[in-house]
């Protein structure tokens, strides 16, 4: 989240979560520490650097079917060093920083909803109607 209470969002341009809106993260390498792997995600994603503030909550995914994807998904608060995002157009097909009055205009999954309604209570995001329960 920035100094003005705005979370950043980018819409993914490969799987998993495809075309849908979620928070810059990803995968941890084998050995690597976790809030080591949060930095490096970011920085890789969205080009930013970030302060971790701390453990916000867990979310499991599970996909059954073909894809048979397991993700048990950390959530950290994060603020930004400074907020001039460069997204890595091979994996992000956009970003946004987004105000949470916005948040229900953005097609997400399960997760990143269940997260964004514990960071902003107040926001309708139980009540979007192109929310995506993948």
């Amino acid at each position: 989240m920035d100094n003005d209470g705005r979370v950043l969002l980018t819409r993914r341009s490969v799987p998993p979560f495809l075309d849908q809106w979620v928070m810059p993260g990803g995968k941890i390498d084998l050995g690597e520490p976790i809030l080591e792997a949060l930095k490096r995600e970011v920085h890789e994603e969205v080009g930013l650097e970030i302060e971790i503030e701390g453990l916000i909550d867990v979310f499991e995914h599970i996909t059954p079917g073909d894809d048979n994807c397991h993700f048990v998904i950390l959530y950290y608060r994060c603020r930004p060093l400074y907020c001039d995002v460069v997204h890595n157009e091979h994996e992000v097909a956009e970003a946004a920083w987004v105000p949470s009055i916005e948040l229900a205009g953005y097609p997400m999954p399960a997760g990143a909803r269940f997260i964004l309604e514990k960071v902003f209570p107040q926001s309708p995001l139980c009540e979007m109607t192109n929310n995506v329960d993948a």
